[in-house]
């Protein structure tokens, strides 16, 4: 009954008229009952609070108009008009209204005991997307993750500390940019690997950060799936169609399909308790049927001409009245109205897992 309940709560969460702030009781009852601790986050731009910004790239979001719709209209980093579904999850908790980047320097002590995110925007499964765009690979976002858990340790202490992260969700999110800003575009995989034959090797690099996450001693998973690449607003325009390519769906569809049947064998081989956010079926169901959600745009935007601005091209550029219509906020990444939709769906993924 109990479960059912959260289910109830969850469902009513998606109503356009309702918000986080309502009726969230239950939520933080179940998140009590399974002792959750934190949130710790690796991946990319999708759950990137501002550690790039900290890094000498060109790939930052911390300039108007990224988080016009942030507490004090104010741009932190992240690649949306407001927090992203990571930083809903947390408020959703309890623990925090966001969830801070690890490298921010006003990260405080006490800060680190409610999560943080280590994830790097323009980053992917394979270490080169990342190297691509001098951002942090996972391999060096887990590094970090060993430097938190010593910081972690000095705070509270080894036993305490294990706990913590025992307890914690871990959420990754990443793979858009191994397609998009890698295979698709540099001439290096292509040449080394069929499609299929690079999907694979993505799911073997995921395979083993996953496995080196639970040696650290994490317990609790949850991967985000791909969106639609088809569906985005950059890719409609350079494909030429109005409609969503589907080429590029199916391709989103498949790697999709073989992170779940990855997750099942890593289940049974860790005895990990892992769960998959279907941000594919979530956006994609957005997009085809927009007044769901309260959604009225789905074909650009809200930054610019919302065709194809995105990162440093968005810079200064007017946008849309209302970005609470609109599925994405630039031609790639989602707003903050899209992500509490991913949110709800992150909490219930996890809610199976635990359960």
């Amino acid at each position: 009954m109990a479960r059912m309940a959260l289910l109830a709560v969850l469902a009513l969460a998606l109503t356009p008229m309702l918000s986080w702030a309502l009726d969230i009781r239950l939520v933080r009852q179940w998140a009590v009952k399974y002792n959750v601790s934190s949130v710790l986050v690796f991946g990319d731009s999708s759950v990137d609070p501002g550690n790039n910004n900290y890094l000498s790239t060109t790939v930052k979001g911390d300039f108007l108009p990224y988080g016009k719709d942030f507490f004090d209209g104010r741009p932190t980093g992240r690649f949306s008009n407001g927090r992203l579904a990571t930083d809903l999850i947390a408020a959703a908790l309890g623990h925090t209204k966001t969830i801070p980047a690890f490298l921010d320097r006003n990260l405080k002590p006490t800060d680190l005991l409610h999560g943080v995110s280590f994830a790097s925007a323009a980053s992917g499964y394979d270490d080169l997307t990342a190297n691509l765009s001098k951002v942090m690979p996972v391999s060096k976002q887990l590094d970090y993750f060993r430097h938190y858990k010593m910081r972690v340790i000095k705070l509270v202490g080894a036993k305490k500390a294990a706990e913590i992260i025992r307890d914690a969700i871990v959420v990754l999110s990443m793979g858009t940019n191994d397609f998009i800003q890698n295979y698709f575009l540099e001439p290096i995989r292509p040449k080394q690997f069929t499609l299929e034959e690079y999907m694979n090797y993505l799911i073997s690099r995921m395979s083993n950060n996953i496995m080196v996450m639970h040696s650290l001693g994490l317990t609790r998973l949850a991967v985000v799936g791909v969106p639609p690449l088809g569906c985005m607003p950059i890719v409609r325009t350079l494909m030429g169609e109005g409609k969503c390519v589907k080429k590029l769906n199916l391709y989103s569809s498949l790697f999709n399909s073989k992170i779940q049947k990855e997750l099942a064998t890593l289940k049974t081989t860790l005895g990990m308790k892992s769960s998959y956010v279907d941000a594919y079926g979530i956006i994609l169901d957005a997009v085809n049927h927009p007044q769901r959600y309260g959604l009225t745009v789905t074909s650009k935007g809200c930054c610019g001409t919302g065709t194809i601005e995105y990162g440093p091209t968005c810079k200064g550029m007017r946008t849309c009245a209302d970005a609470s219509k609109y599925v994405f906020f630039d031609a790639v990444h989602p707003t903050q109205k899209m992500y509490q939709i991913i949110a709800v769906e992150a909490i219930k993924s996890i809610d199976k897992s635990l359960a």
